[in-house]
């Protein structure tokens, strides 16, 4: 791959397995649940589940922790903060709030894949009070503001 970034990844437990791309251009890597047993998440109830690693992201990078589409789309089971952030200074494991929007309990076995994680560069804003903003077409119009005719 043309684009890669060396991420140290540390295994914080037994059986844990480092992220893995399904494909040659994926722009996430799919984390595993490291658990002994498979954990329930019970219908609109969110389990933590433990990936069994740490990573140290490069300075200036963040990890993102985004849903896998067919485990949210076939089992109703997605992050449930919708999009976790890794900050670069963070060590500790990575965990996945799995939120279960089903009515029925759902079982995330030992090693299944239950997220996947993107490496993006950020900026880090420097924000100043203002007493004015400069104008735009669209001012202030908030949600769905832009879509009217």
């Amino acid at each position: 791959m043309e684009n890669t970034l060396k991420v140290r990844v540390k295994k914080v437990r037994d059986g844990a397995k480092l992220p893995v791309y399904g494909s040659a251009y994926a722009a996430g890597a799919d984390l595993y649940a490291c658990t002994a047993e498979e954990i329930t998440v019970p219908p609109h109830g969110t389990a933590f589940i433990p990936t069994g690693i740490a990573v140290e992201l490069p300075a200036g990078t963040v990890g993102l922790v985004y849903a896998r589409s067919g485990l949210a789309c076939k089992r109703g089971l997605a992050p449930a903060n919708k999009v976790g952030v890794i900050d670069c200074d963070y060590r500790g494991e990575v965990m996945v709030a799995l939120h279960n929007h089903t009515d029925a309990p759902q079982a995330v076995a030992a090693g299944e894949r239950v997220a996947q994680l993107v490496v993006m560069p950020y900026l880090a804003a420097a924000y100043e009070e203002a007493e004015t903003l400069s104008d735009t077409v669209r001012g202030a119009g908030g949600f769905g503001s832009t879509g009217r005719n």
